[in-house]
């Protein structure tokens, strides 16, 4: 027996869908709630924001073992 899943063969049917990008506003009140519980200062909530402080430290993952 196989584990693989099977394929179906040939041209599909469905229609490929466009992604629409919604804009999101990084100050609306959810996202401040979101940021008040996983930042824990200033700069922390800046680099998840996309905007990294200058000079921070980049975070080091923990190893594995």
């Amino acid at each position: 027996k196989s584990s693989k899943p099977k394929r179906s063969k040939g041209k599909s049917s469905k229609k490929k869908e466009k992604k629409v990008v919604k804009e999101v506003d990084i100050l609306s009140p959810a996202a401040m709630l979101n940021a008040y519980y996983i930042c824990h200062n200033a700069p922390t909530f800046l680099e998840f924001r996309g905007f990294p402080w200058p000079g921070s430290s980049k975070k080091k993952g923990k190893k594995g073992k």
